[in-house]
């Protein structure tokens, strides 16, 4: 591991994208950030630009006017950006799955490291799946091929909050 990989599992930088959420899921990820999760005790860090990232989270179903959106930001994040899908929306649809204005799962336009499943995900389920992708940075590939959710890791426990 070069001192590039070790910087970034010391201090990694995570971009949140949301798709058309119901923002459930983004309300829990704001939750991370208070004192009682504190993920900046791992040296997580919210960024607003896509340019400044390590890693790119997404929530959300895939609509037609977020695809291509997510396709260029993608693009533009610097190598190597693991994307991590937070919620059951972003794994695999959810309700949405035969609506109108969704297209393919996230993983058909990303290659997904780390899927979050729930709705919401617990504080802790995200805390546990962006500390999985940490993990994975100087392992793995952030630009490999796209994978189903079968293949990728989840995160153990991470049912909603029901």
């Amino acid at each position: 591991m070069g001192w590039r990989e070790w910087a970034l599992r010391k201090s990694p930088w995570v971009f949140h994208l949301s798709t058309g959420s119901c923002n459930n899921c983004d309300i829990e990820l704001i939750d991370c950030l208070t004192p009682r999760y504190d993920i900046e005790r791992f040296g997580i860090l919210l960024v607003g630009s896509i340019r400044h990232a390590d890693i790119l989270l997404v929530t959300g179903s895939v609509n037609r006017r977020s695809a291509p959106k997510i396709a260029a930001l993608h693009a533009m994040a610097p190598r190597p950006c693991l994307v991590v899908a937070c919620g059951t929306c972003a794994c695999g649809q959810h309700m949405f799955k035969e609506s109108y204005h969704t297209v393919e799962p996230l993983d058909a336009h990303v290659p997904v490291s780390v899927y979050i499943p729930g709705c919401p995900p617990k504080p802790e389920a995200l805390i546990g799946g962006i500390v999985q992708a940490i993990g994975m940075i100087g392992r793995e590939r952030a630009d490999a091929p796209p994978r189903g959710p079968a293949d990728a890791p989840a995160v153990p426990g991470a049912a909603g909050h029901g």
